[in-house]
């Protein structure tokens, strides 16, 4: 790093949602503490930092999967509707492959276990900001393995049609209802339509179950 805290050359602007206060009053000590990163906010739970996002929004946030009522991973995704240049890395103290994809299908730039050394943290903050996608060993170990031994596709996802593939491939990589419409040349109502013909044939109920079942098919 630099003499001012990160080679990027701008400061970088973090929020931090975590229920646990210690840990959420020692990343904020860490970041702001830091030169180069700044904590701008600091949330206990999904449903605070929802109702509260800063405006401009950060340019990184640090998000634990387990909070108390809305889990992470769901606050991720509307979070992540709303400000989509937000670059989230998730927080955890397992390596679950179950959450590990659901975190990045649903959006998140990166994937760290708590118990990461400060240093390593900023580091992974960098990383994100600049376009990286920083894991944990453990958790790149466990992303490898699973496109290593890839469990058996259901028969489902040979049922869709070349356009409800189109349309699932544009909603895996984070595209708008809207954005998706324009690029495939079909109405909003259309898309709406594709979208729950594709949900019924692959037995889910949400963008991010879906997505998850595409990312698996097409690692």
């Amino acid at each position: 790093m630099s003499e001012s805290g990160n080679s990027s050359g701008k400061l970088i602007h973090i929020a931090i949602v975590e229920d646990d206060k210690t840990i959420r009053e020692g990343l904020q000590m860490l970041i702001s503490g830091s030169p180069g990163f700044t904590c701008i906010a600091a949330y206990g739970s999904a449903e605070d930092a929802i109702a509260a996002w800063p405006d401009p929004p950060p340019d990184v946030a640090l998000m634990d999967i387990n909070l108390p009522g809305m889990n992470g991973i769901d606050c991720l995704i509307s979070l992540k509707t709303l400000h989509p240049t937000v670059q989230f890395i998730m927080l955890t103290i397992f390596e679950a492959s179950d959450a590990i994809f659901k975190s990045l299908a649903a959006g998140a730039s990166g994937y760290l276990l708590k118990q990461t050394p400060p240093a390593k943290l900023l580091e992974a903050i960098e990383d994100v900001f600049r376009g990286g996608s920083p894991m944990s060993g453990e958790i790149a170990r466990k992303v490898v393995q699973s496109f290593q031994n890839p469990p058996e596709l259901p028969e489902a996802l040979k049922q869709l049609s070349k356009r409800e593939e189109d349309v699932l491939s544009l909603l895996a990589k984070g595209f708008l209802y809207k954005e998706i419409a324009e690029k495939l040349f079909i109405s909003i109502e259309t898309v709406r339509a594709h979208i729950r013909k594709i949900y019924e044939k692959l037995q889910v109920n949400t963008r991010t179950e879906a997505t998850l079942k595409y990312l698996k098919k097409n690692p």
